[in-house]
Parts: C-alpha cells; structure tokens; sequence
C-alpha cells in the first residue's frame, strides 16, 4: 500500500471531517464517472451531447470532470440526450 493509501486510510478512520469530504468527493467523481462512461458507449462525443442539450461542450466536460452541484432536470435531460432514463437509489 503506498503513503498516500495509508494516510487516507488512517484519516478516514481518524478524523470524521477528513472521511465526510473525501466521500463527498469520491461520489462526485463517481456521477461523472458514470455519465462519461455512459455518453461513451452511446458513440455519442461532448459536443453532440452539449448540442442535444442546448449548451456548450465546455459545459458537458464540466460535468463529467467535476460533478458537484449538478441539478437533477440536468442530470434527468443529459441521461435523456442518449436514451437512457435517470435512477436514483438510496443505500
């Protein structure tokens, strides 16, 4: 394991401020993650999905690289621009 994995082990399990951003975090990562991955397999380029959606390609890479504060309709219309629908789960 290297330094850097051992000291996010220790301060997750260590400090609760440390382990409630490095979540939050890591699920905004996570959403962006998801939906690049999703335009991808639709064969589907930023700039198709920006054009689709009435906005700028910068805007979609905005998305898919940092996802924090993202609204729902947003999330609801980007999954739409590639036939997909929008499921939420709480686990």
């Amino acid at each position: 394991m290297s330094d850097l994995k051992k000291y996010v082990e220790f301060a997750r399990a260590n400090d609760p401020h440390f382990k409630a951003l490095y979540e939050d975090g890591r699920d905004k990562f996570r959403i962006g993650f998801m939906l690049k991955a999703e335009r991808e397999q639709a064969g589907l380029t930023q700039e198709e999905v920006a054009n689709i959606l009435g906005t700028h390609k910068s805007a979609i890479s905005r998305i898919e690289n940092h996802a924090d504060d993202i609204r729902l309709s947003t999330l609801i219309k980007y999954a739409e621009a590639f036939g997909k629908a929008l499921k939420i789960e709480m686990t």
